[in-house]
């Protein structure tokens, strides 16, 4: 059996790169989120094709974990101004967070929590005091996730187009520059 930390020690946290393949990207998204899909989530990444990939990630930093040649998950990360998040709740200077996903075999290990920790520092050192993303609010394995890591609920909403009601959670970061 390995250890979470073993497994996080072969596993390489990156910026994607321009040569990084889109396709492989968007199978990492279609694989991770397709449990979710199966519960009726319909969550853009679980299907998405790869040109929306490719413009999801042009809208900001996205962040790979590399085992080997594959990748085993990524977080997105959008410090554009305003962003839709941040206007939800009337702070348009709040970087987001998107396309959060581990491979459903490195799920458990702590990888999901290592790529946030990387985006996190990432806004931070940008300047950003807050980072906001949303997840589906019937989800309370999700919600728990994310508010063992700090944070809190903002506001739910209701997506166009979308099967479910999402929350908006947000989170404070100390040390801004």
């Amino acid at each position: 059996m390995v250890s979470a930390r073993e497994l996080c020690a072969e596993v390489e946290i990156r910026p994607l790169r321009r040569e990084d393949s889109i396709d492989e990207l968007t199978g990492l998204l279609h694989r991770a989120y397709a449990p979710l899909a199966r519960t009726g989530l319909n969550y853009t990444a679980a299907d998405q094709t790869p040109d929306t990939t490719r413009r999801r990630v042009e809208l900001g930093q996205c962040f790979v974990a590399v085992d080997g040649a594959s990748f085993v998950g990524t977080i997105l990360v959008n410090s554009v101004v305003p962003n839709p998040l941040g206007e939800c709740f009337g702070k348009p200077k709040v970087a987001s967070i998107h396309q959060f996903a581990v491979d459903p075999e490195h799920q458990g290990h702590g990888l999901g929590s290592l790529l946030l920790a990387r985006a996190e520092s990432w806004v931070r050192r940008l300047g950003f005091a807050e980072v906001a993303l949303d997840t589906a609010e019937s989800d309370p394995r999700l919600v728990a996730f994310y508010v063992r890591r700090g944070y809190r609920s903002v506001a739910p909403i209701q997506w166009a187009g979308k099967t479910f009601r999402s929350i908006i959670m947000s989170k404070g970061l100390p040390g801004a520059a």
